[in-house]
């Protein structure tokens, strides 16, 4: 163990190394779009500029992975004289339900949004609004002020030449797509318009999750406005990413390592995982929802004191979470993460499994930091042992997560209650380990 520890450490100093240069690459990027928004807000004012980005350059900081970053887009509009219109009651597993965002007949304040090049009539007779506010169209009027506004910013020099070029923009399904060269790095945003407002998430109301994060971090996340984002051509939605985002940032403000466990997982998924980048596989969304998971089933501060015994408690919570194909959102735990990504669950659950086994070689800086690897630390029956949840989900819980780390050799935590509990679990689990499975 002794000898394992500074190949860990030295991997996360690795990392930190290229921090600096990366939070300047991308606040440069930043800095171009944000200049190209704001002329955007001189053509439209329904647009506005979001300058308050400090959780956006917080999270690119953590990573190694080069996923899209979003940018938000708020509307100018009193989003509470909206009239929030429920779409009905989400279908198990499809996340938050999505809604209609209508303008009121008696809203004074909203006449530049019952313009039709971003809304449709109401047809349904109703008394309460006139129109609606339709994303779809949104995003068309967003997509045509953001060229002109790339061309004017390149006329006036307001933008440095090849930072930018309008043939990268491109209209997705939900959101714009855009590469801003800054350095030697190039930054993918997705720009995204974004209704700002008061909208009550129940996941977050909920006792359970209060053991894994900082006394009061949750009422402060639930007294501040959420982003509902476009879900389809007519409908919005709340965006979780930007609530887990919030919640990330809280886990931040505990000593040990529970952010620095989410980095070294982050680039040994891109380097050895996803082959540098250029394979699928998780995203640093995936990853984050682990380590939200994993704070909550490990609440203690021994936990996470220690630099392996840290990344074993996320590698614990993604294996099982592969073996059983269900990595459950946090906010909506029926919510599938990993259902319909088109990636090989199989093949993505043998390299986890085989880093967890002899992390040694992935965290590999230079050849000569590679000694001798210890033997594998995984053994017969902990792949059965990680079948458990899908069949009984009592076994989602901090016991259970303990007796994988016991089988990975990293368990130390001295809780007598945890003990007991791991004991009971482990006489319920003997006959898989017997059989070898």
């Amino acid at each position: 163990m002794a000898v394992r520890v500074p190949l860990w450490d030295h991997y996360l100093q690795a990392i930190r190394s290229r921090g600096a240069s990366r939070a300047q690459d991308y606040q440069c990027a930043e800095n171009v779009l944000l200049t190209v928004l704001e002329r955007v807000r001189e053509l439209d004012p329904r647009f506005l500029v979001d300058y308050s980005r400090h959780l956006e350059a917080f999270q690119f900081a953590l990573r190694s992975s080069e996923d899209p970053v979003d940018m938000e887009v708020p509307l100018w509009v009193d989003a509470e004289a909206l009239v929030v219109e429920e779409a009905g009651a989400a279908e198990a597993g499809d996340g938050p339900p999505s809604c209609r965002l209508g303008v009121s007949r008696e809203g004074a304040s909203l006449e530049r949004w019952m313009a039709e090049d971003v809304s449709s009539i109401s047809l349904e007779g109703s008394t309460k609004c006139c129109s609606h506010i339709v994303p779809s169209k949104v995003l068309r009027v967003l997509k045509d002020l953001l060229v002109a506004a790339i061309v004017h910013c390149k006329h006036q020099s307001l933008i440095t030449p090849g930072s930018l070029n309008v043939d990268s923009l491109r209209e997705e399904e939900l959101h714009l797509s855009l590469l801003v060269s800054s350095g030697w790095r190039t930054v993918r945003f997705n720009v995204v318009p974004v209704v700002r407002r008061r909208h009550r998430v129940p996941a977050l109301e909920g006792a359970q999750l209060t053991h894994g994060f900082p006394e009061g971090s949750l009422k402060r996340v639930i007294s501040q406005e959420v982003a509902l984002v476009p879900a389809s051509d007519q409908h919005w939605r709340v965006s979780t990413d930007y609530l887990l985002t919030r919640l990330l940032c809280a886990l931040g403000s505990f000593p040990g390592h529970r952010l620095d466990s989410l980095s070294i997982l982050d680039r040994v998924n891109r380097e050895s995982w996803r082959d540098g980048g250029q394979s699928p596989g998780l995203t640093f969304r995936h990853l984050k929802t682990v380590l939200l998971w994993a704070a909550v089933l490990f609440p203690g501060p021994e936990d996470w004191a220690e630099l392996q015994g840290a990344v074993y408690r996320l590698l614990v919570v993604l294996l099982c979470c592969l073996a059983t194909r269900n990595l459950p959102h946090f906010l909506y735990p029926e919510w599938n993460l990993l259902k319909d990504t088109g990636l090989d669950l199989n093949a993505l659950y043998q390299r986890v499994e085989r880093f967890a086994s002899q992390p040694e070689a992935s965290l590999r800086i230079h050849v000569t930091h590679l000694g001798r690897s210890p033997p594998p630390r995984i053994g017969n029956g902990v792949k059965a042992l990680l079948q458990l949840p899908a069949s009984n989900p009592a076994y989602w819980a901090t016991a259970y997560f303990d007796v994988l780390l016991d089988k990975f050799q990293v368990f130390n935590v001295q809780d007598k209650d945890r003990i007991s509990a791991m004991q009971n679990i482990f006489r319920k689990t003997e006959t898989l380990d017997s059989e070898g499975c």
